[in-house]
């Protein structure tokens, strides 16, 4: 049981705080499907950023984890940019721009990790090794029985993307510009009446969408892959995208979406360790996320109602 905690928040958490940028962007108006291209952009930079000034410096890269955070963030915020351009100023189709924006991610980082391995490394590899992170255990309340799992074996991120979605949750429900974002995905034009920039709002709300799936990104690459590589493209920001639909776009269902998928992917893989399953069978059963994914779409779907004007491009003149 302990293991099985243990593994789906260090999975659930990272997910959660995609998922909350996902809301964001989503809730005031702009959809988002560019978040696995962004979680995917932000690990990259982050991770690129690590492994140079590791190089040149001859820092331990093990020492240069918070930068890696941080830069992380930077990186989706950057690459966000893109598709605010695209859908804000330029009036694209947002579905087609994040498709875009994913397809370009993968394609760009890739080569990268791949030239800058082969010309600053001498290594034909299209991976960044940053290391594992180290874990930690809260010794009183790490025994307090089932429950006490939560706080064994944590890892660094976790804390810090708990805090950040704590600050997200009070900005997003309790400040000004949190009503303003949510009431731009409902009535723009209300917003535009009462003298507040439409365009402004969705391009901070495009940014912070970027900046968390990029820690996302990172912690995924820390926990998961202990490296930056194409498997960092695995659908973790389509499964950031189902679950804050799932949601209904409000931040504390979304959590309970992303604990259903990280102890389902937990139990997954317990399941195949438990029954010694081949390699192939522990595959398959790593997809029951991706199974309840489409269970719960069937089931719930009817009952989602996405915010009113999401997806729609902002016309100042329409009414």
């Amino acid at each position: 049981m302990d293991t099985l905690i243990i593994d789906g928040l260090s999975f659930a958490l990272p997910l959660f705080i995609m998922s909350i940028g996902g809301i964001y962007s989503e809730r005031s108006g702009i959809t988002n499907l560019a978040i696995e291209g962004l979680q995917g952009f932000g690990a990259f930079f982050g991770a690129l950023s690590v492994v140079l000034l590791s190089h040149f410096f001859n820092i331990p890269i093990q020492k240069l984890f918070y930068l890696a955070l941080l830069l992380s963030m930077v990186g989706g915020m950057i690459f966000s940019l893109l598709h605010g351009l695209l859908s804000i100023k330029f009036k694209a189709n947002q579905v087609i721009s994040g498709v875009v924006i994913n397809i370009l991610a993968m394609a760009v980082t890739v080569f990268l990790t791949t030239q800058i391995n082969n010309m600053v490394f001498g290594a034909m590899s299209d991976k960044f090794q940053i290391g594992t992170s180290q874990r930690f255990t809260i010794p009183l309340l790490s025994k307090i029985p089932i429950l006490g799992a939560i706080f064994k074996n944590i890892y660094p991120f976790e804390i810090v993307i708990v805090f950040m979605a704590i600050f997200a949750y009070y900005v997003f429900y309790k400040t000004r510009f949190g009503l303003r974002l949510r009431a731009c995905g409902d009535n723009p034009h209300s917003v535009d009446a009462a003298g507040v920039e439409v365009s402004k709002v969705q391009f901070k709300a495009v940014m912070i969408s970027g900046a968390l799936s990029g820690l996302g990104g990172i912690s995924f690459a820390y926990s998961i892959s202990t490296n930056f590589s194409p498997a960092i493209y695995m659908g973790y920001g389509y499964l950031a995208i189902a679950a804050l639909i799932f949601g209904n776009w409000e931040i504390l269902p979304t959590f309970g979406a992303c604990l259903l998928f990280g102890f389902a992917r937990a139990g997954g893989y317990y399941m195949g360790q438990l029954l010694k399953l081949p390699s192939t069978f522990s595959d398959l059963i790593m997809t029951l996320p991706y199974v309840l994914t489409l269970l719960l779409l069937i089931f719930f779907s009817k009952t989602n109602r996405a915010p009113r004007a999401l997806g729609e491009i902002y016309d100042k003149g329409k009414r």
